[in-house]
């Protein structure tokens, strides 16, 4: 048997090797919470009180480079996220 280690890819820039795979097999073979595991969710996270309804919104090029500038200098890391947190302030909805 060869000590050489095998690395079968990556997730998340972290290797997969066989102690990896013996650590969720052994993980596996001692069962899972399933109800613990149906709770979560996939996707987005919610914004608000309920589920989100997308809302299209038209903005002329000074605008929208004005909304782009000052989001980047709030550290907004999208649109969206910055229109979001406008529309917010502008509403007084915390």
């Amino acid at each position: 048997m060869s000590d050489e280690r095998v690395v079968y890819g990556t997730i998340h820039g972290a290797e997969v090797d066989d102690a990896q795979v013996r650590t969720w097999a052994e993980e596996a073979e001692a069962g899972y919470d399933l109800p613990a595991l149906r709770r979560r969710r996939r996707g987005r996270p919610a914004l608000g009180d309920g589920p989100g309804r997308a809302v299209t919104v038209r903005l002329d090029e000074g605008t929208l480079a004005a909304l782009n500038a000052r989001a980047q200098a709030e550290g907004f890391t999208s649109q969206s996220e910055a229109i979001r947190a406008a529309v917010r302030a502008w509403s007084h909805v915390a």
